[in-house]
């Protein structure tokens, strides 16, 4: 018997049952003994338009009942080589987002402590600020990998600095980020001017456009940017409405001309080879995902993300 815990297989048990937790693993309080975890962090108080991802790191964890411990596709079997567990939610101050955000920090230095890489379903997108900075205590300054369909690097929304859509200008601020390492994918839609992504640019991101990813494999671009960062710490985060709302339509800011889901795959699986130090998928929004699927690619690439941790 193997010294890994291991999801509940559909056999054991039928997949509309068993622990409501991401892949049916084991739960514990902490990431004590953990290589990996997942963690939640539901929360939709930055957001600016439709709410509901409050609810997603729940649906995520319900849909990934699907899945099963071996990648086809790669050929990796993660609960053979690492302590994976479900450590269950941060317990954030939904009245109160600017507490939220000093919460997560802490909770994360907490996971950190005990060497964990941790997997975070969830939430709007400020919530890979307050990481940034628990893993720039741990890691130093990191690379970042960002998929997303805005650049999130406002300076306010309606005169707060504290939003979905300004994360990673604060990150900046914080010196979290490694400047020649940052790749922003996936940007599209409309904006206020023609210098709206020339923030990061300015700072040396790679920012690469929806449009320069139509009709293309990714694994190039995934091989230049692994030459990049090197064995630079790196995070990857993941904003579900990087996909084309044809795939995703349960988030709260829809764009069209996005990415497919063979691209999201060949992102996350072309991060193999890297110093992955942490990874988080956010903007699930389940009350406009009726048919769960939203959730359900949102549970596959956390797993994705977990086949390719060092």
């Amino acid at each position: 018997m193997s010294d890994f815990n291991q999801p509940l297989g559909g056999n054991d048990m039928a997949r509309f049952s068993g622990p409501a937790t991401m892949m049916r693993l084991p739960s514990q309080d902490t990431a004590e003994g953990l290589d990996a975890c997942f963690v939640g962090i539901p929360m939709d108080i930055g957001t600016s338009n439709r709410s509901g991802t409050r609810l997603g790191p729940r649906q995520i964890r319900d849909e990934s009942r699907m899945l099963r411990p071996f990648n086809m596709g790669t050929g990796a079997a993660p609960f053979d080589r690492l302590q994976v567990a479900d450590i269950g939610d941060v317990a954030i101050n939904t009245f109160d987002l600017k507490k939220t955000v000093d919460i997560i920090t802490e909770h994360y230095r907490g996971i950190l402590a005990h060497d964990c890489i941790p997997l975070t379903l969830g939430g709007d997108h400020t919530l890979t600020w307050p990481i940034l900075r628990a893993m720039k205590e741990k890691h130093g300054p990191v690379a970042l990998i960002h998929v997303d369909a805005h650049a999130d690097t406002s300076e306010h929304m309606f005169g707060e600095k504290e939003a979905h859509g300004t994360p990673f200008r604060r990150a900046w601020e914080d010196g979290c980020l490694i400047n020649d390492k940052v790749f922003q994918i996936g940007l599209r839609g409309t904006g206020y001017s023609p210098e709206d992504y020339d923030w990061a640019r300015d700072k040396g991101w790679r920012v690469v456009q929806a449009e320069e990813c139509w009709w293309k494999s990714l694994t190039p671009l995934m091989d230049e940017i692994r030459a990049t960062i090197g064995d630079a710490p790196v995070y990857l985060t993941y904003d579900i409405d990087s996909l084309d709302p044809a795939f995703a339509p349960g988030t709260g800011t829809v764009e069209v001309g996005g990415l497919n889901t063979w691209q999201a795959l060949e992102i996350v699986r072309g991060c193999a080879g890297l110093n992955l130090v942490g990874g988080d998928l956010v903007e699930v929004s389940p009350p406009y995902d009726m048919s769960g699927n939203t959730a359900l690619i949102g549970a596959n690439l956390l797993y994705e993300m977990l086949c390719v941790l060092p």
